[in-house]
This record gives C-alpha cells, sequence and structure tokens, in this order.
C-alpha cells in the first residue's frame, strides 16, 4: 500500500483548525497536509517497520528524558510547519525553551518545527517522497533530519545549510551539537 494524495484546491482549502477537526474525527488515519493543501493519507506500516520505529522512539525518549532539555514526540505528533504544512516525523525532537516561549494548546498541533526530525522507510515509502520531506524539513528550520533507509542499508543526514550526506551501512548515529550526547545506535533499526 502507497500513500494517497488528496489534492483539495483549488475546489476547498482546508485551515489548520479543518484540518485538525479532520484528524480528531478520523483518528485511525495517519493524516498529513502538504504545503500545496494536498492531503495525505498514509497506510498503517507492516510489523516490522513497526517495531524499528518504536526502537527507533524510545531511544530518543531514554535520552530526552535524561538530557531533560527538550521534548521526544512519537510519529503521532503533527507539526505546523512555517510553510504551512502539517508533518508528523517518525521521531522527533524540541528544545524545551522553543515550547516554553510559544506556550501551545497541548491539545493542538505544535507550531514549529522540530530542531530534530527522522523518518524512517517503510516497504511502502517511496524514497524520492521521504527525501523531498526531509529537504521541506530542513527549509522549514529542522536543524538535523536523518533519514533512514533499511531497504538500501544507508542513511541520510540533512543537516540545516549543509549538503546531505549518505552513510552506508552505519552502526550509529550521533546527535551532533543539536543532540549532545545522543548516539542513536541502528542495531533493530537499520538491519
Amino acid at each position: 500500500m502507497t500513500a494517497l494524495i488528496l489534492n483539495l484546491r483549488p475546489t476547498l482549502e482546508l485551515t489548520e483548525e479543518q484540518f485538525f477537526q479532520i484528524c480528531q474525527n478520523n483518528s485511525d488515519l495517519r493524516l498529513e497536509r502538504t504545503a500545496q493543501g494536498e492531503l495525505i493519507i498514509m497506510p498503517p506500516t507492516g510489523w516490522e517497520s513497526g517495531n524499528r520505529n518504536i526502537k527507533l522512539s524510545a531511544r530518543l525518549e531514554i535520552w530526552a528524558e535524561a538530557d531533560n532539555t527538550g521534548l521526544g514526540f512519537d510519529s503521532s505528533t503533527a507539526f505546523v510547519l512555517p510553510n504551512g504544512a502539517i508533518r508528523s516525523p517518525d521521531a522527533s525532537w524540541v528544545r524545551r525553551e522553543r515550547i516554553e516561549a510559544l506556550n501551545p494548546d497541548p491539545a493542538k498541533f505544535l507550531p514549529l518545527a522540530p530542531d530534530f526530525a527522522a523518518e524512517l522507510r517503510s516497504a511502502s515509502d517511496s524514497l524520492k517522497i521521504l527525501q523531498q520531506k526531509m529537504q521541506e524539513y530542513i527549509d522549514c528550520g529542522v536543524c538535523l533530519g536523518w533519514l533512514i533507509d533499511p531497504q538500501n542499508q544507508q542513511v541520510e543526514i540533512y543537516r540545516l545549510g549543509q549538503d546531505v550526506e549518505v552513510l552506508e551501512s552505519p552502526t550509529s548515529l550521533s546527535g551532533e551539537d543539536i543532540l549532545p550526547g545522543f548516539v542513536l545506535h541502528l542495531a533493530g533499526i537499520l538491519n
């Protein structure tokens, strides 16, 4: 199964609030909205991708709890990006001070780009679409992004203001100065 993309424009332009209500009314669906107003309906992943994703999220969260300078998020969290897209990375992290400065409604989508975002390619994901999504994150202010691709045994590292770096079969990834001290061991995630 691949994602379904509904082009709603020019017939309908969903506001952020309308999109939020659609998500609430269809809580069993994973939905995103592109900057162009397209509605993306993403299929559920297979069990192997689900297991890899929980490991990614859990490892990030364990570090975030110990570090305490920010909050980690799983794939059910939506971010309203500066370009108008509403996206849900597989795993993400935001500095606590940025969230506190906004004082956002905790029941709504977070109106900012995360500091860190990771996407884990599942069997149904198009690599090209994920690469575009990662570039969108960076263009919207994400400082560090990882595209983890088990099918090709690669990780693409996206950094603000830099070219994409491709690693072949790495065993771990560094959070660099964005996630200081965080090392993601890729056993069970990449292979």
